[in-house]
């Protein structure tokens, strides 16, 4: 295994020493591939860098330039990541489900020089605006966009002319969040941050040459960009990215192509699984549907259904990473029980991400793990009675501070290098953390009480037709909006629907009477809900599937 000390020790910290070590080591090994397409390897990989960096020197880049990445995931991407990096210039990756005017304004505050696209995000771009006279480059082939006779060619032979020291301490990214307050903020994060971090996430769990990654998350969130991009590398592990969004009809081929090892997911993916397709088949009749519900019968079913759910995800996986999100208590402990080689991580992009983890054969039902080596946690000002507070992290991961604002630098960072996560949670004896909810998301009881939200709307979401749920309060008092499955609600009151529209509506109104009912049993007195409201259609979400609270409150 490749050695963090022997790495700190010599200065290594940086994306092209880690990059260059996994050259010297497994260059030969399959790097970065569409799945089913034949991989590129890492020598081959490592002359795509050199070509680009040469493409960019004439282009003029510089050091600390700003070059944004605007793209679906590819291998491509990888590529450029890596040159733009590797010659000190500083990269901007861009989430593709952000809005034209959210782009604009990224590339605007970046001051980005160049843009990569890909030919599927390209009318995302406004280049009718004066300041976006910026190079735009086709990242599916290296093109520039509207190009003219003066401009330079790509040329895959070409290599660089300068030769660039990076230091661990210079800036590598600038990633923008999508958060659910509504804010988008420039994260800064150095060569060491992300080094640091996808060095100890191969402590957590062993990575070889031999494993296969498959990527179904967005390249441009930190999650993905450390974990499912540099992790890899260091380890000589393959990466396979999907050439369509991963719908279940281009995911469940890719998985038996692929047959990967390892993937990084956020809870949403489990959970549709689960509560569209496993406890439907639990359900299916009334004898099985009773029989599940005893604790010893349900765990033997549960490991059943395990068995042919690996063989659903290509029969070879040993570590399902799930982070970004609050996992569903009900399909965490489905996972346990079927003993899926699951695993839930905490983190952000402020830290790289990763703050708290542990493998697949470690994991504690509820928490995160304990925190990651060299990284620590702290519960800041717990409460007396609960011991929850706000979770406040330290270590060689957090960021370098939020772009051209540190007014909010100050506010998160202090001056002995906390960063406070506004994160709620507490620890157990051993070490493990629970997270409760965003200290912004909490709502104060009439008596002084704290009620987190998102264990409300984790209570919800095990309710049968609830896909989603959102608990704020109105006019002092606790209220959820539900969207519900209607393909299923159809599909069981199909003659009612047939038969008078004004039943089908009467029959979802008993509906959230009770998941009102249901969520009341189950939640402390000063967590009952008052009203359930119907939300018609999906909740607009962040990259990794969070519901964008500021829209709805």
């Amino acid at each position: 295994m490749y050695s963090l000390a022997a790495a700190e020790n010599n200065g290594k910290l940086t994306l092209p020493a880690l990059f260059g070590e996994t050259v010297c080591r497994f260059g030969n090994r399959n790097a970065y591939a569409f799945a089913g397409e034949k991989p590129r390897t890492f020598n081959e990989t490592a002359d795509e860098i050199r070509a680009l960096m040469a493409f960019l020197e004439k282009l003029y880049v510089k050091p600390g330039d700003r070059i944004a990445i605007l793209s679906a995931n590819m291998p491509n991407w990888s590529s450029v990541y890596y040159a733009v990096t590797f010659m000190g210039a500083v990269a901007v990756p861009v989430l593709p489900d952000f809005s034209p005017s959210e782009i604009s304004n990224i590339l605007s505050h970046s001051e980005s020089k160049v843009i990569f696209v890909s030919s599927s995000l390209l009318a995302k771009l406004d280049t009718g605006k004066p300041d976006s006279q910026k190079t735009v480059i086709l990242i599916d082939d290296y093109s520039l966009n509207l190009q003219k006779p003066a401009y330079p060619r790509y040329d895959p032979q070409a290599v660089p002319e300068r030769n660039y020291k990076v230091n661990e301490d210079d800036l590598a990214s600038i990633i923008y969040t999508s958060g659910t307050t509504g804010r988008s903020k420039g994260v800064m994060l150095t060569h060491r941050n992300i080094s640091f971090n996808a060095l100890k996430g191969g402590k957590i769990q062993t990575i070889t040459e031999y494993d296969r990654f498959l990527s179904v998350l967005p390249l441009s969130h930190a999650y993905e960009n450390t974990l499912g991009l540099i992790l890899p590398m260091i380890f000589g592990a393959c990466v396979y990215y999907l050439r369509k969004p991963p719908s279940p009809a281009i995911l469940l081929p890719a998985l038996e192509e692929v047959r990967p090892t390892m993937m990084l997911t956020v809870p949403l993916i489990m959970e549709k699984i689960y509560f569209n397709k496993i406890l439907p088949a639990f359900q299916k009749n009334f004898l099985l549907g009773n029989i599940y519900r005893i604790p010893r019968i349900r765990k033997v079913l549960n490991a059943a259904a395990g068995k042919k759910l690996m063989k659903t995800f290509g029969g070879s996986l040993k570590f399902y990473g799930i982070g970004g999100a609050k996992l569903n208590r009900s399909v965490e402990r489905f996972l346990h029980e079927a003993r899926f080689p699951y695993a839930v991580g905490y983190g952000l992009t402020e830290t790289a991400p990763l703050l708290a983890g542990t493998n697949a054969g470690n994991q504690c039902l509820g928490s995160t793990g304990p925190a990651i080596e060299g990284v620590e946690l702290k519960i800041n000002n717990p409460d007396r009675n609960t011991g929850e507070g706000e979770i406040w992290a330290r270590g060689p991961n957090v960021m370098k501070g939020y772009y051209k604002d540190p007014e909010m630098t100050r506010e998160v960072l202090t001056t002995d290098g906390w960063f406070k996560t506004g994160d709620l949670g507490l620890m157990d004896k051993d070490n493990n953390l629970y997270i409760k909810g965003r200290l912004k998301n909490m709502i104060l009881g009439a008596s002084g009480e704290n009620i987190y939200p998102e264990e409300i709307e984790s209570v919800i979401n095990d309710f049968g037709y609830v896909v989603e749920s959102l608990v704020i309060q109105q006019k002092g008092r606790l209220v959820a909006y539900v969207h519900l499955n209607m393909e299923e609600l159809e599909k069981k009151y199909h003659n009612l629907k047939q038969d008078m529209t004004r039943q089908f509506e009467e029959k979802k109104k008993e509906i959230l009477a009770e998941i009102q009912d249901y969520v009341n049993s189950k939640v402390s007195k000063f967590s009952q809900i008052n009203k359930v409201f119907l939300q018609p259609v999906p909740f607009q979400k962040t990259a990794t599937m969070k519901i964008k609270r500021f829209l709805y409150t």
